[in-house]
């Protein structure tokens, strides 16, 4: 009988690599990748739509209906060219990796898609959907922040291990879950997105319900920027929440690199005398941009 190990070292370089030590921030989906590209001809099967269903885990609400359509246009002339990753359920299959591309396929008129058949346990699944729609389709701030909340609660992990676990500060994932707090009507308006990520943890970060609501009309109405939503924000009239202080790192200009990764969320560091912000998209990149008030639009 084929041991949990053995079904592990199946998938390429497994998915301990995924979620070891190390962070996962520059490449932690190479695991599936190689699931799909390495697949040889013989382990790809032809699975009915039908008999597919979302990973139950899926954190994303919503899908972007243009780029779904882009994406069926495409599948209606070159075809699924790239297989999903399913794992075999009581009823069908759950999808692992490829939602989108099952979605487009339905909508391009396909009844079947190449698939890879792979076993996964239900914490991979939870932690792979998580990383895959944060490196690859961009969920909304409050999609984001319930994975989180989520991860930590039914892995019964740490928030700082999470965010070592998605490459993230442990700042950023409590300012992430914070989120959650929000009124109501600002967190509907976060997931239709008409505020942003930027806009959300500046509201996040003061007390009085009613003035969070009440910025959260002029954000909509007047299409302020983060910078001047955090302008507002300092005012004395806006109290804010308490701040948790830390102790000052002993090593030169840690204290900068700090302030930095608290500022945009993503882990900044400093070598060299030269500050090193990572980003894991094109969307994350424009998050950045936002918070740090840089305009690189072309004319």
């Amino acid at each position: 009988m084929e041991t949990n190990n053995n079904k592990r070292k199946a998938l390429g370089k497994g998915l301990e690599q995924l979620f070891s030590n190390e962070s996962l921030y520059s490449n932690p989906l190479d695991s599936l990748d190689e699931i799909s590209h390495n697949a040889k001809k013989e382990d790809i099967v032809e699975v009915n739509l039908n008999d597919l269903r979302s990973n139950p885990y899926q954190p994303r609400r919503t899908f972007d209906e243009e780029k779904l359509q882009e994406l069926a246009e495409s599948i209606k002339e070159f075809g699924v060219v790239e297989p999903v990753i399913v794992k075999k359920s009581i009823h069908g299959y759950e999808i692992v990796a490829g939602e989108r591309r099952c979605k487009a396929a339905r909508m391009a008129g396909l009844e079947t898609v190449p698939a890879v058949i792979k076993e996964f346990s239900d914490e991979d699944m939870m932690q792979i959907a998580l990383l895959e729609n944060i490196q690859r389709e961009d969920l909304t701030a409050i999609e984001e922040a319930e994975a989180y909340q989520n991860l930590v609660g039914k892995l019964g992990i740490s928030q700082e291990e999470l965010a070592r676990r998605v490459g993230k500060s442990r700042s950023y994932v409590t300012n992430m879950i914070g989120l959650l707090k929000l009124p109501y009507e600002v967190k509907q308006h976060i997931l239709n997105g008409y505020i942003s990520m930027g806009h959300a943890r500046v509201l996040s970060k003061l007390e009085d319900t009613d003035k969070i609501l009440e910025l959260a009309k002029r954000v909509m109405n007047e299409h302020l920027s983060v910078r001047a939503l955090e302008e507002i924000a300092s005012n004395p009239n806006y109290e804010r929440k308490n701040k948790i202080k830390v102790n000052r790192p002993t090593r030169e200009y840690d204290y900068v690199a700090d302030a930095f990764t608290e500022k945009i969320g993503n882990k900044v560091k400093i070598q060299n005398k030269k500050i090193v912000i990572p980003f894991n998209s094109e969307k994350d990149l424009e998050r950045i941009l936002e918070i740090l008030n840089v305009d690189v639009s072309v004319d």
